[in-house]
């Protein structure tokens, strides 16, 4: 009885949706095709893995290298102001820190309050880049000139502008 006056005190269901149309081969090919997700995901796996291979004999991959070089170009910044720089939520970055402080490529120290975590690259992290360096060239080369200069240019003036306006979208 409760429950029936429960469902009678609720008040008028919305219009239940109509199913979606069903999808056929060809609409998934269009989604796959047209798809930023997927294509920029795609890209960026097979590009990872051409860097990952590349800087195999520097005992880094790519992701540990960036995360290096950002650290250096922004140092004494604490751990959200870096995820958010980078782009990645601070559980990811905290992960992936956690591996470098391992390796002794970086520390981790505490900042003005107890909640706030500073990077900061070790001599054997600048030494670890210093040897990738000519290795990230060469895959670095490869990978620009798959595409072409010109439209390598244009690509990465287009990828930041998508990252701007997904930042300020994200923000609003």
């Amino acid at each position: 009885m409760l429950a029936d006056q429960d469902k009678k005190s609720s008040g008028p269901r919305p219009a239940e949706a109509a199913p979606p149309a069903r999808m056929d081969h060809e609409s998934f090919r269009g989604m796959a095709g047209t798809c930023a997700a997927y294509n920029l995901r795609r890209a960026a796996r097979l590009v990872t893995q051409a860097f990952d291979q590349a800087l195999k004999p520097a005992g880094l991959k790519v992701t540990q290298l960036s995360l290096l070089v950002a650290f250096l170009l922004a140092p004494g910044r604490n751990l959200a102001q870096l995820a958010g720089w980078l782009g990645m939520d601070r559980t990811t970055l905290s992960r992936n820190l956690r591996i470098l402080q391992k390796r002794g490529l970086v520390e981790i120290a505490p900042g003005n309050d107890r909640r706030e975590q500073l990077v900061r690259v070790t001599p054997a992290g600048k030494e670890a880049v210093q040897r990738a360096h000519p290795l990230w060239e060469q895959a670095q080369g490869e990978v620009v000139s798959a595409l072409g200069e010109e439209k390598w240019a244009a690509m990465v003036k287009d990828l930041r502008a998508l990252a701007a306006g997904l930042e300020k979208h994200r923000q609003d």
